[in-house]
């Protein structure tokens, strides 16, 4: 679980283009939106595209999807639960 979170935080650094955030610089269990990172909608599709494209996963239902992107472990624990 350690090793997919560290790979997440990467991954969503460099998709988001967060040039000045390091991964040791992102907790595990912060807020992906408002606090903690401070995404927004356009962020949230970035995500859903790197679901998609590197794990095989749609989020197609929006509440599952906000469940889903809760933090960085959330996503890490769907991704486990779901991989095929």
């Amino acid at each position: 679980m350690d090793e997919l979170i560290s790979k997440l935080k990467e991954q969503i650094i460099k998709a988001l283009k967060l040039e000045d955030v390091k991964p040791e610089d992102i907790d595990a269990d912060a807020p992906l939106f408002g606090e903690g990172l401070g995404l927004d909608s356009i962020d949230a599709l970035e995500l859903i595209v790197l679901m998609e494209k590197d794990y095989g996963l749609r989020l197609e239902n929006a509440s599952v999807a906000k469940t889903v992107f809760t933090s960085i472990r959330t996503m890490a624990e769907y991704i486990q639960q779901h991989k095929k």
